[in-house]
């Protein structure tokens, strides 16, 4: 089959169309910013989707990665205000938020991240002695992060987070914060052990001024006890004397017999009770005293009675009968 001019036209045709839509539609994925330029110069920026440019004038000039994104910082030698020479690693998070100028504005974008983060470290940490430097790393990241996004924000980026991994100072200085650290908690320890110490003495002497206070409380509430037993036994006294010297007053006998006898038995029995006492001396008036127990039994039995029988009232002296004595008739007188 011979194709004639008209054909072969509009086959050209179709392929140039089919070419121009090739060129004129453009995909954007998701996570990325396109921007179109125009004879070499900026027009705008596509968005993540389907678009559509004019074909053979406007062209794709950059392809912006607008996710967030990781920068590694190598390691840095940075000598301290103090003169400490330490080794740092970090680590630096940022963000395109404007393609256009991250496309536009700077060169190479990640390698100048890179180094204004190196530079902004030894700077910030060459500022601060070493125990600050290893005491205070999230002020150091903080700092780090205030300069360099301020550093950035002409080129359309956010650096959201720098963070400091290691700081490795030298060896020796390692050995001798070590000796340092181990001193500084020996003495911790010995000052909590004087405390400790001293908080133990002042509970004992609590406890006995306590004890003390207790003992002498005690010691008064018994002597309190003790002399109002005292004075109960005293008032106690006092009545049974009234109440005998009533009874002697009345000329009762019996009462006077019995307190005799009571007094006279417990004095004999304190003797007989006494620890020290092995051999018992008495007097031989004391002996009749054994012999009336009976006789103290029946004096009892009649003052306080038997139990069943009431005492019986005390009889009357018997007074033995007057006799004369017989007159003899020879020896009377003769009359004159």
């Amino acid at each position: 089959m011979i194709l004639g001019g008209f054909d072969i036209v509009v086959i050209a045709l179709v392929v140039f169309v089919i070419l121009v839509l090739f060129a004129g539609i453009k995909t954007v994925p998701q996570g990325y910013r396109y921007t179109i330029e125009r004879f070499g110069r900026y027009t705008r920026t596509l968005e993540p989707g389907l678009n559509i440019i004019t074909p053979f004038i406007e062209r794709i000039g950059a392809r912006m990665n607008v996710m967030e994104q990781v920068l590694d910082v190598p390691t840095q030698e940075v000598i301290t205000r103090d003169n400490a020479s330490v080794a740092a690693d970090a680590v630096a998070f940022y963000q395109v938020l404007n393609a256009a100028q991250a496309a536009y504005q700077v060169s190479n974008l990640e390698n100048a991240v890179l180094n204004l983060t190196m530079t902004n470290i030894r700077s910030v940490m060459g500022s601060m002695d070493l125990d600050e430097l290893l005491s205070n790393r999230d002020a150091i990241n903080d700092r780090l992060l205030r300069v360099v996004d301020d550093a950035v924000q002409p080129w359309g980026i956010k650096v959201t987070r720098i963070e400091i991994k290691d700081i490795r100072p030298p060896t020796d200085l390692v050995d001798a914060m070590a000796r340092q650290m181990k001193a500084e908690r020996e003495k911790r320890a010995q000052i909590l052990e004087a405390e400790g110490s001293r908080n133990a003495q002042i509970l004992r002497a609590e406890g006995a001024k306590q004890s003390a206070i207790l003992e002498a409380e005690g010691q008064r509430e018994a002597a309190f006890r003790e002399a109002e037993a005292r004075e109960r036994l005293a008032e106690a006294e006092a009545k049974a004397t009234k109440m005998v010297s009533e009874a002697i007053a009345a000329g009762d006998v019996q009462a006077i017999n019995y307190f005799v006898a009571q007094k006279y038995t417990e004095a004999l029995s304190a003797i007989g009770t006494a620890g020290n006492s092995k051999i018992v001396l008495m007097p031989m008036e004391a002996s009749s005293i054994i012999g009336s127990l009976s006789g103290i039994g029946a004096i009892a039995k009649e003052v306080f009675g038997d139990g069943n029988n009431p005492p019986s009232p005390p009889r009357p002296r018997q007074v033995p009968p007057r006799t004369t004595p017989p007159v003899n008739p020879f020896n009377q007188a003769p009359e004159r």
